[in-house]
């Protein structure tokens, strides 16, 4: 049986990119019952048992043979394991999730990796497929055992689920949308590190620079942004796009973009779960003039009122609509900086002795072009259990570790500015 790709899920395919999950614990965790959830939440996606492959000019997902689905895979291990997920690219033609139980149980410290491919979920559906494994392990624990039958029938695809809309006005849309673009394009900011640079006995690879809040701060952070009328996406996007001006030479104002990506599950009527598994995801770009000088809550009004008006007009659902023109017109959708925010997300459920201590989300792509010499900055953004957390990717070829390291700094300490209740700024909390 297969499910044809739709345009906008086929664009995803040359993306090669990939949502990668940990959740780390402590208490004891049964593996093999681990397994048997994780088996049992395949049985129940479809997607999960699929794999990519040619139809047409286009692709299809195909179920995948029995010995050749995704099963949990235990190992020993430490925080070098989610490097290696980073750098361990999904297999083409192969499952399109992997599942990694790092283990260390004389000390009951566990990490659960999840990678799955952005063909077949976005983050909301990522982190939806991660609870949904210890609701599994937790019924089983419990002593629930009744397996539920595979299921068949696939989802529809985002682009079958979107109201109507008459072919010309798409068509003129796109038309504005490259004219617009045309005339404004956004800067990158150039890397600091030669394509032609190594790292004796060290290759270049994927990593990852992390900002966090604690509970306190991020609350913080969340009134000082309603006492200001803005998002604290809008406030983020905002301190994000201030430290990549910084990398760009001249003392003028810079055109920069924004890329927001919009969640269209909400948005939809009826609304669609968090649980379905499909990328539902639209793209928002605003260029805006940005200073050394530039009022970091007067630009964050500016993305925010950029944003809510995108979303008046309903053009988010145009703007998905021309997603499979953007290779033809890679512009589109190309920002000095791309600023998810998943908003508060419930963390995983587990058994009474277990706990979550740390949960994380930040995407990876197997591609990433060094010789491009610029590109933009991405930042992921997610709040489990109330602390707030920015995932900044980047190939070692392109962004050395000084360059994010700092530019992760000069974030945190600018929301940090923002959520302050007393005068002091707290240490930087970068890792």
């Amino acid at each position: 049986m297969r499910r044809v790709l739709c345009p906008v899920e086929n664009i995803y395919v040359a993306q090669r990119s990939r949502a990668i999950l940990s959740c780390a614990l402590h208490g004891p965790v049964d593996p093999a019952v681990l397994s048997a959830a994780f088996e049992a939440v395949t049985a129940e996606q479809p997607q999960l048992r699929t794999r990519i492959v040619p139809d047409g000019d286009g692709h299809a997902l195909e179920f995948l043979p029995e010995a050749e689905r995704p099963r949990l895979r235990v190992r020993a291990g430490g925080e070098e394991v989610h490097g290696e997920e980073l750098n361990t690219p999904l297999t083409v033609g192969g499952p399109l999730t992997r599942a990694v139980l790092v283990t260390d149980p004389d000390e009951e410290r566990h990490t659960l990796f999840l990678s799955i491919d952005h063909v077949i979920a976005d983050g909301h559906s990522a982190v939806a497929l991660l609870n949904t494994v210890w609701d599994r392990y937790r019924e089983l624990i419990g002593g629930v055992s009744a397996p539920l039958p595979p299921v068949a029938e696939f989802p529809e695809p985002i682009s079958a689920l979107l109201p109507h809309s008459d072919a010309a006005d798409t068509a003129k849309y796109l038309e504005r949308r490259v004219e617009k673009v045309g005339r404004h394009p956004a800067e990158l900011v150039p890397y600091d590190v030669k394509s032609t640079e190594e790292v004796p006995g060290e290759p270049h690879r994927i990593e990852v620079r992390r900002l966090l809040l604690d509970t306190d701060q991020t609350a913080r952070l969340r009134e000082r942004a309603r006492a200001e009328g803005v998002s604290v996406h809008s406030l983020i996007s905002a301190a994000v796009l201030l430290a990549a001006r910084r990398r760009l030479d001249g003392p003028d104002p810079r055109l920069l973009g924004c890329l927001s990506p919009v969640d269209l599950r909400s948005r939809l009527s009826p609304p669609v779960s968090a649980a379905v598994m499909i990328a539902a995801v639209t793209m928002h770009l605003q260029v805006l003039p940005v200073g050394e000088e530039t009022d970091v809550l007067e630009l964050a009004r500016e993305v925010g009122d950029g944003l809510r008006d995108f979303l008046d007009r309903g053009d988010h659902f145009q703007e998905i609509r021309i997603m499979p023109s953007t290779p033809l017109h890679p512009t589109l959708h190309l920002g000095t900086v791309i600023v998810t925010n998943m908003g508060p997300v419930p963390g995983p459920r587990l058994p009474e002795g277990t706990r979550v201590t740390d949960v994380r989300l930040a995407p990876a792509r197997e591609n990433y072009f060094p010789q491009a010499g610029r590109s933009p900055i991405m930042a992921c953004v997610a709040t489990f259990d109330g602390r707030l957390a920015i995932e900044f990717p980047h190939h070692t070829a392109c962004f050395s570790r000084p360059f994010m390291r700092e530019l992760g700094d000069e974030v945190h300490t600018s929301l940090l500015a923002l959520a302050k209740s007393d005068g002091e700024l707290h240490p930087a909390a970068t890792v």
